[in-house]
């Protein structure tokens, strides 16, 4: 009984350290995603005051 309750206990053990290992991955590719997606919307933000400021003159 007391192995059954060691192998269950490992199993569960690599189990979540296996998932916390790929879901820290994909938290990182997801903070990448954004961060770009931030930078592409302060670029045409930049732009458009730009354009704006431009036409005003």
């Amino acid at each position: 009984m007391n192995t059954t309750i060691r192998k269950t206990a490992l199993l569960l053990l690599v189990a979540a350290f296996a998932f916390n290992a790929t879901a820290c991955n994909t938290m990182k590719g997801l903070g990448k995603d954004t961060e770009k997606a931030g930078e592409k919307i302060q670029k045409e933000a930049d732009r458009s005051h730009t354009t704006d400021d431009s036409t005003r003159s």
